[in-house]
């Protein structure tokens, strides 16, 4: 994969990611639910890795603060997603591991971030588990969706090692 290809790749899923947080979200306990970013997320993660990945997720997330249709939440879910999901691509070569990372990720580990984040920048008082359930019901959505597009693409078009 060239360079000039990858930063192509890249900046369409950047630009499907924002496009669909746009269109395509839905109330989720606390949180809006944006799965077009967690699919975005998982694809990114199989496709290029879980650096890019992550770059891609935070590129996302900063436009959707700057343009007004994000909150200082979309980092910790979707970074953290976007990392596991590739890790665990990385680990196991499935594109099913790929989106469960990204759950487990964004789910868990990112809702637990995101307490803090919204402690001290939103001034809103938080127990532990208060994103859990939000954060879950927009990244398994988005892990599905990524899931079924994922699986209509041949495992022999996929990468399965992330050289330069």
């Amino acid at each position: 994969m060239t360079r000039t290809y990858k930063l192509t790749l890249m900046a369409m899923l950047i630009a499907i990611g924002l496009v669909g947080a746009m269109f395509i979200w839905f109330p989720a306990g606390v949180a809006r639910a944006f799965p077009v970013q967690h699919a975005v997320n998982v694809i990114a993660a199989v496709l290029l890795g879980p650096g890019p990945a992550v770059l891609i997720a935070f590129a996302i997330g900063l436009l959707r603060n700057l343009l007004g249709i994000g909150t200082l939440l979309a980092f910790p879910g979707g970074m953290v997603g976007a990392l596991l999901a590739g890790i665990a691509y990385r680990t196991f070569k499935h594109k099913g591991a790929a989106a469960l990372g990204e759950v487990i990720g964004t789910a868990f580990i990112g809702s637990l971030l995101a307490v803090p984040i919204a402690h001290i920048f939103l001034g809103q008082a938080a127990g532990v588990f208060f994103f859990v359930p939000g954060f879950f019901v927009s990244s398994i959505s988005g892990a599905l969706l990524a899931w079924i597009i994922l699986s209509r693409v041949p495992s022999h078009k996929l990468p399965h090692s992330f050289k330069k």
